[in-house]
């Protein structure tokens, strides 16, 4: 009944299985991967009939984690998978983005890839097993697709490599001293597709290394769905590219001059609109056959990228007239917004962002209910791109996967020089409102977030900035490394290259390559006229800086203690009781963790001190000698009990009252009545045993002559 066929791969310290011909047999393509015991299923499906006036390519690729694939229960009311998460998403566009070029040019039909994540064995992340998946879906389907490619993750550990690292090792890498980067590369036999990466500040050629190590990992992984797919390969679809030769010669015949012109504007507005004008002139030029061939957009946009390119390789000139590495002109400001945490305003050339942090408490850190497990996370970065940015009118929603995917870019850029959360124990949420674009607004948002968590006196170990480089490259070979890219060169242009880091070493990098070819040396140049444009954009950041640092008023205060493990109980009481009362009482914040860790938060000082004065009183031992203030909680007739430290009580004999002989203790002491009291130890049965008599009852100091005799005695 079954035509099953199954690889199996020896791969890193895990075996990888491919297998087909058994699940969801309807759709084209449909390959099970499991690494380790965490197993994704790929769906392809791909539609046999173009859409008439379909002018770009419709791929879909979705990334579901089904709950019951780690053993759990989702959570929520309804208990079922809702909207994709921000790592469904984030992964999704992982897979997207190295497996959209390859399908042969001209291939307009919808395709649609669904990636399910059926078991996770908590220890092999998903996302890689989900893009080799795919990719050995679409290469079985039949569909007009150039690959294999294959994805790895690399860690780097006491400078060496590590191969598909732990979800363990990859968790919370800010806290992880030994481990030093994420990085997770897609790519063909050939040449690599798409880097993306989390770092600590490694070298230029400490990250080349990594990709490069990446691209020779997956090697065998291509092999193996090569030799699934000489098994299991349906017949290609048959589809042979449109021909739109002549339509093209007719369109560059008509206004190739008219587009230079155009392209030779510096202002992005009058080049849209002079663009948009000759393009007018050249349909006005066609014939009615030419102007409805599906084909047109096509040509119209092949000239442009011949007349944008060929001007930047054969005469070194870009749109707006800079030189190849030349960064546009920068400036940056800070405390901008008078009742925000930090804010700061940075503008490169067209493209500025309004970048705006925020400091909370524990309460307001994010829960994340993930498949490997529930954590927190204390620094959000959420990066918003309103049309008005670029002067278009459209539909304002929830963020889309761009919006998630540049403001996760951000936020890998910023987290790997925050400070440790036992040194700055605050939640820490950037927004970065993108108010004008025309280049890498990510980028911006590195910059403009590095210079607005410093305005609210985050104390960074080092300033972040991010830059974007592109590439031309010629069918020659010949090719122009482009800095500070614009909207049309990343558009129109080979590859889109995002590196930002401090001056001590790079934080992130992703990378996404159009066209095959792109040499290690390519990379090499391309991460050195990045480090130049970085060191420039962190000087031109350190201008705005000298008036930044100044922690905000309008800020939340955070005290943090340490307190035995033990005693967490009892400052928290039972039911919360303990807790609560501190709470009411000082009118500050308390959270506590499960390492003893508590945190005190509050804009008035005195209420932090005084939460921080009853935690201690619970948490610390009395020191035998020393004098505290009490108050009488019970008179008997041999003394008074009197509640000293915290919830701790002690008795004062009635002949340690006063220096002189009473009849009973309430000749002198009621019930609520405050006392200055000295430990003077504890007896046999560990009971404390308090004086008054050697203490000043209006001062609180002790009487030297008296705590002479009593020593003596």
């Amino acid at each position: 009944m079954f035509k099953e066929v199954k690889k199996t791969l020896q791969w890193g310290e895990e075996t990888l299985t491919l297998e087909t011909g058994k699940i969801a047999r309807q759709a084209d393509g449909t390959v099970i991967a499991t690494l380790g015991e965490t197993s994704v299923m790929a769906n392809v499906t791909f539609a046999k009939q173009q859409k008439e006036g379909q002018d770009f390519f419709p791929l879909t690729v979705h990334y579901q984690e089904k709950y019951y694939a780690a053993g759990k229960v989702p959570g929520g009311f309804f208990k079922r998978e809702a909207r994709p998460t921000e790592k469904e998403t984030l992964t999704a566009r992982l897979i997207d983005r190295p497996i959209r070029p390859l399908f042969v040019p001209g291939f307009k039909n919808e395709v649609l890839v669904m990636c399910t994540v059926l078991s996770h064995d908590l220890v092999n992340d998903p996302d890689i097993v989900a893009m080799i998946a795919a990719s050995a879906a679409l290469t079985i389907s039949g569909a007009p697709f150039m690959g294999p490619i294959a994805g790895a993750r690399v860690g780097f550990e006491d400078g060496e490599y590590v191969l598909n690292p732990t979800v363990d090792d990859m968790q919370g890498l800010r806290n992880n001293p030994e481990q030093r980067l994420d990085l997770v590369v897609a790519g063909t036999k050939d040449a690599v597709m798409m880097v993306e990466s989390e770092a600590y500040e490694l070298t230029e050629e400490e990250m080349l290394g990594a990709v490069m190590f990446a691209h020779e990992q997956i090697q065998p992984v291509i092999d193996t769905i090569i030799e699934l797919a000489e098994e299991a390969a349906k017949e290609p679809f048959d589809f042979t590219p449109p021909d739109y030769s002549a339509l093209y010669d007719a369109v560059k015949a008509a206004g190739e001059a008219k587009m230079k012109a155009a392209y030779a504007i510096t202002d992005k507005q009058e080049r849209v609109a002079a663009v948009s004008a000759a393009k007018e002139e050249i349909k006005a030029a066609l014939s009615e056959e030419q102007l409805e061939d599906a084909n047109l957009g096509s040509a119209l946009k092949k000239l442009e990228s011949v007349v944008l390119r060929s001007d930047v390789v054969k005469n070194k000139r870009r749109i707006d007239g800079r030189a190849l590495d030349q960064v546009r002109p920068i400036v940056c400001e800070t405390g901008l917004l008078p009742r925000t945490h930090g804010s700061a305003l940075f503008t490169r050339g067209e493209t500025q962002g309004l970048v705006v942090t925020t400091l909370g408490t524990g309460d307001d850190e994010q829960f994340i209910d993930a498949l490997h497990g529930n954590f927190k996370s204390n620094f959000m970065l959420h990066y918003n791109f309103p049309p008005y940015s670029v002067g278009e009118v459209g539909r304002v929603g929830s963020p889309g996967r761009r919006e998630i995917g540049h403001g996760k870019l951000a936020w890998r850029a910023l987290q790997a020089v925050l400070p440790a959360s036992t040194d700055f124990p605050y939640t820490i949420r950037i927004v970065s409102e993108i108010t004008e674009s025309n280049g890498s607004s990510s980028m911006a948002s590195v910059c403009g977030g590095s210079l607005s968590m410093m305005d609210a006196g985050v104390p960074l170990k080092a300033a972040v900035a991010g830059v974007a480089m592109g590439l031309v490259l010629e069918d020659d070979g010949d090719y122009a490394v482009l800095t500070d890219i614009l909207g049309d060169e990343d558009h129109l242009g080979d590859m889109d290259f995002k590196v930002a880091g401090t001056a001590e070493g790079i934080t992130s990098l992703q990378m996404d390559i159009k066209v095959a070819g792109i040499t290690p040396e390519i990379m090499k140049t391309a991460l050195a006229q990045a480090k130049e444009g970085r060191m420039h954009i962190l000087g031109e950041m350190d201008k705005a800086l000298s008036s930044a640092g100044e922690f905000s008023q309008h800020a939340p205060r955070i005290e943090t203690m340490q307190v035995p493990t033990d005693k967490i109980r009892e400052v928290i009481g039972s039911g919360g009781k303990v807790i609560r009362e501190i709470v009411e009482v000082s009118g500050a914040k308390v959270d506590i963790n499960d390492d003893g860790i508590i945190k005190i938060a509050s804009p008035d000082g005195e209420s932090i001190k005084k939460a921080y004065d009853m935690i201690y009183s619970i948490v610390a031992e009395p020191e035998e000698g020393q004098v505290y203030k009490g108050k009488v909680v019970k008179i008997v007739d041999f003394g008074a009990f009197v509640n000293f430290f915290g919830k701790r009580d002690g008795l004062v004999h009635v002949s340690q009252i006063e220096n002189r002989r009473l009849n009973h203790p309430s000749d002198v002491l009621k019930e609520g009545q405050e006392v200055y009291v000295k430990l003077l130890g504890f007896d046999d049965r560990g009971k404390v045993r308090l004086a008054m008599k050697m203490v000043d009852q209006e001062t609180g100091k002790e009487l030297e002559k008296e705590a002479k005799e009593e020593t003596a005695e």
